[in-house]
């Protein structure tokens, strides 16, 4: 026989013969099939067969029982019953409802049981077979009996006369012949399904011994044995283990190698992987079955090359294969790559994990942590103060304890928030000296080191902390401090390549460090500039109540700013504005606004007209800042709003700005209708004012986007959420401020937030008094009577002489030089104030009268008699005011 073990003479067809013959396992397997086949389609016929029947029956029962009612409740049936003679009218129907039901009878019958119709005529006006007492009970049933045409199945139904009486029966039904007939009408073809599945599995089985005759290349028993005994013998002579591992994890086959290799007992073959003693990774790769590629794995004292392959890849049964091969010799080489490996690892750790934000102490936090447990077993990093505080430091013997991180938190070293005076001999104030890292191989032996503190350094060489790797925070010439390393839990010093490590990891986390000391600076520099900006405080004033919230971005200093400027009249302006960008242009950009806005305000002009100037600068400042390549601050918005409390009316004008929010005293909450405007800094686009009427104790709401808009918050929702806060707000500003920021709470914003609330103050009427003037010099004396007789009433008494000469020279100065009508107002607030209007638009100016002129000193006294005087134009004239303090 040769390699190939096919025999000369050999014929396919004979030797398939051979294998369906009983004397082979293809020949048995084929019979057993037969066999199987035979009984299920036995099986199957006597299932279907009472399965037929059993639903032709119930089918029967439900189509004799709907002919029944059917017929009963048709139209002329109950009607026919009286009729002189009912089988005339009902035979023809009833053989027709028979015909086209595909019954055997319909029989309409009296209460009686005499029959009316029947399919053989003979039948008529005889007894009915079947039960009655039922139906004649008004109940409608079905019942299986022997009839004059047979077994058959029936339904009796009964027919009701309108009052509910019984007054005739109809009957249907189907003879048993017919019920079974579907059954036996379906058996030849069941039989030859099961002579086609018989066939089929004889050709299958024939397929089957067909292909297990080629795979064995026609073998007998006695040469697969010995096949089987030299492959058996291969296995176990190769120097390579083999192991084969079931679906279940358990162990089918290992050669002689593999024993050895693995430390395997001599009954593990049938036994689970994991309950074999191996090594938990090894057992776990085995049981896995996934695929391995000569994976090194250390067993006992071996380093073993792993090969895997599942089995049922092809669809065979379930299981892996793998091969071990011992590479003890590359053990050396393997553990050096391995901590090659790990310490890359830990650096792109490093580069990744530290330096995610701009705030020292978490860069710090963040050194610690990436360091423990992979390099050391606790990692300690000490900051200067400047350096802290984002400044650069003079001098490093001073440090504070920035961060700690550590396998366990009870280790006895300085703890965070501590301050630390190095002295000359320690290992940190040699580094910080030189620049250079030190390593402390044995603390216990390392005097300068004790030198720090005594007391603490013998606790700390007790509780096991022996080796130390000191680094430097470096960038350039600048030390900021310094990064400690410090071992316990494993017995070996650190070394030098330790070292040379700690280096790189200290060195690019210096660099994030010095990049979030000087972020820390321009912030602080940034926020104290924009701090400087806004109001320190809150001017004094009658006409509102305020309260505000500035809320600082924490990505960077924004542009926010807002303020409260009394203005002529007990009149206030409250403004709130934003500056496009963060920073320090930002804050800059901010205070240049605010500085405008004052000025502005100073010349009493309407808000519509603030803006339009605040527009024509910013346009400005665009024009000369793009010449010098600085960012353009187009899109700066304002809301500028004047409130009068003598007239309860508040004038309101916005460039680009969120809308105003008013809370009603009835707690109704509405954002009015005012014209948006462009933002500041587009030019050639008028502003528009809407004015207000505010019952006493309204509270207006001025705010920046940054309250009610943010990448996770439509403006929609914000100003929605705003409106509910407000309507459950305290009625105090303060109260309706902390409510707003607790509905709408500010996240870690990329954007500030101001909020200003001002609740509304309406002047007595008896504290305000206006009367016009006759355009006659004469009248003067009578506007100083008045004047006179007012500021009695008042109890401003040590007023009166100032204030008769202001309203002489103010009147006078009307009449004169003005024109009709002329109005005088006194308004008593916190200050006296004089108003003289009149239609002229020309203003007066102070100056010096010269010795020999007759007049020009009238506003010179004026101004040295009051605290504030100014002019304020309308569209009708000017009004000239003057505010004296009120003791």
């Amino acid at each position: 026989m040769d390699g190939g073990g096919r025999e000369p003479g050999w014929r396919p067809l004979a030797g398939l013969r051979s294998a369906l013959s009983g004397r082979s396992v293809a020949g048995q397997v084929f019979l057993l099939q037969v066999v199987i086949v035979l009984v299920l389609i036995a099986s199957a016929v006597v299932a279907l067969v009472l399965q037929v029947r059993n639903d032709s029956t119930k089918e029967a029962h439900n189509r004799s029982l709907a002919v029944a009612e059917t017929f009963a409740n048709a139209p002329g049936t109950r009607e026919a019953l009286s009729a002189p003679d009912p089988s005339a009218v009902l035979q023809p129907r009833a053989e027709a409802a028979r015909i086209r039901s595909k019954v055997d009878f319909v029989v309409v019958l009296n209460t009686d049981g005499i029959r009316y119709t029947h399919p053989k005529p003979d039948r008529i006006g005889k007894k009915f077979v079947g039960t009655l007492e039922p139906a004649l009970a008004g109940k409608s049933f079905t019942e299986e009996i022997v009839g004059t045409l047979g077994p058959l199945v029936q339904a009796v139904v009964p027919i009701k006369a309108p009052d509910g009486s019984v007054v005739g029966l109809v009957s249907a039904g189907i003879t048993t012949e017919n019920v079974g007939g579907a059954a036996d009408r379906q058996l030849p073809l069941l039989l030859g399904a099961g002579a086609a599945a018989l066939a089929l599995s004889t050709a299958g089985t024939a397929l089957v011994s067909k292909r297990l005759m080629r795979q064995t290349h026609g073998l007998g028993p006695s040469e697969m044995t010995r096949m089987y005994e030299h492959h058996d013998a291969v296995l176990h002579a190769v120097r390579e283990g083999v192991i084969i591992v079931g679906g279940g994890g358990r162990l089918l086959l290992a050669n002689d190698e593999a024993h050895r290799l693995l430390d395997l007992p001599a009954d593990a073959q049938g036994q689970d992987v994991a309950g074999l003693g191996l090594e938990p990774h090894m057992a776990e790769l085995l049981a896995s079955g996934r695929v391995a590629n000569d994976e090194v794995h250390l067993v006992g004292d071996r380093l073993l090359a792993v090969n895997q392959r599942p089995t049922d890849l092809q669809g065979e049964p379930s299981g892996s294969v793998a091969t071990v091969r011992d590479s003890t010799e590359l053990r050396a080489l393997s553990g050096r790559a391995e901590a090659a490996r790990e310490r890359l690892k830990l650096l792109y750790d490093a580069g990744v994990g530290v330096g995610t934000s701009l705030d020292v102490t978490r860069t710090a936090e963040e050194l610690a942590e990436v360091a423990v447990p992979r390099f050391a077993d606790f990692v300690t990093v000490d900051l200067a103060p400047a350096a802290l505080s984002g400044d650069e430091p003079e001098t490093v013997m001073t440090l504070r304890r920035t961060a700690f991180s550590g396998i366990r938190k009870d280790a006895p070293l300085y703890k965070v928030g501590e301050r630390i005076d190095l002295v000359a001999s320690s290992p940190q104030a040699r580094s910080i000296e030189s620049g250079q890292s030190i390593l402390e191989v044995d603390l216990a032996r390392s005097p300068g080191w004790r030198a720090q503190d005594l007391e603490r350094s013998a606790q700390v060489v007790e509780y096991g902390i022996h080796s130390l790797i000191t680094v430097p925070l470096r960038v350039g010439p600048l030390v900021m401090g310094v990064a400690n390393f410090w071992r316990s839990d494993k017995p070996e010093p650190f070394d030098r390549e330790e070292l040379a490590l700690a280096e790189e990891l200290v060195a690019r986390a210096a660099v994030s460090i010095d990049n979030a000391r000087r972020y820390t600076r321009e912030h602080t520099m940034a926020v104290t500039l924009q701090r400087s900006l806004l109001p320190r405080s809150l001017p004094e004033q009658s006409a509102l109540d305020v309260a505000y919230r500035y809320l600082p971005a924490q990505a960077g200093v924004g542009g926010d700013w807002f303020d409260v400027l009394p203005l002529s009249g007990s009149r206030v302006a409250v403004v709130v504005g934003d500056v496009v960008g963060h920073g320090l242009h930002a804050a800059a950009t901010m205070g240049r606004l605010r500085t405008a806005v004052h000025n502005f305000t100073a010349l009493d002009l309407p808000p519509d007209e603030i803006l339009g100037l605040l527009d024509e600068m910013v346009s400005r400042i665009d024009q000369d800042e793009a010449e010098d390549g600085t960012a353009p601050i187009t899109g700066a918005t304002c809301l500028y709003a004047i409130y009068d409390p003598v007239s309860r009316c508040c004038t309101v004008a916005r460039a680009g700005h969120p809308p105003l929010a008013v809370a009603r005293p009835d707690g109704g909450v509405e954002f009015p209708d005012i014209p948006a405007g462009p933002p500041l800094g587009l030019g050639g686009l008028p502003f528009e004012t809407a004015e207000l009427d505010l019952a006493e104790g309204s509270r207006l709401v001025l705010y920046t986007d940054g309250l009610v808009e943010d990448r996770e918050r439509d403006i929609d929702d914000g100003l929605e959420l705003l409106r509910t806060a407000l309507a459950g707000a305290d009625t105090s500003p303060q109260g309706t401020c902390q409510a707003v920021l607790d509905a709408l709470p500010p996240r870690r914003t990329s954007d500030d937030i101001a909020l200003i609330v001002a609740r509304t103050r309406a002047l007595d009427s008896d504290r305000v008094v206006e009367w016009e003037v006759p355009g006659d010099p004469a009248a003067v004396a009578q506007a100083r009577a008045d004047a006179t007789r007012q500021l009695a009433e008042w109890g401003l008494q040590e007023l009166e002489f100032t204030t008769e000469l202001i309203l002489s020279e103010l009147v006078t100065n009307a009449i004169r030089y003005g024109g009709g009508p002329i109005c005088v107002r006194l308004i008593h607030d916190r200050n006296l104030i004089c108003e003289v209007t009149d239609s002229s638009h020309t203003s007066p100016h102070l100056r010096y009268a010269a010795t020999t002129d007759e007049g020009g000193r009238g506003l010179y006294l004026i101004a040295q008699l009051t605290q504030r005087w100014g002019t304020r134009y309308s569209p009708t004239g000017k009004t000239i005011w003057t505010e004296q303090a009120v003791s």
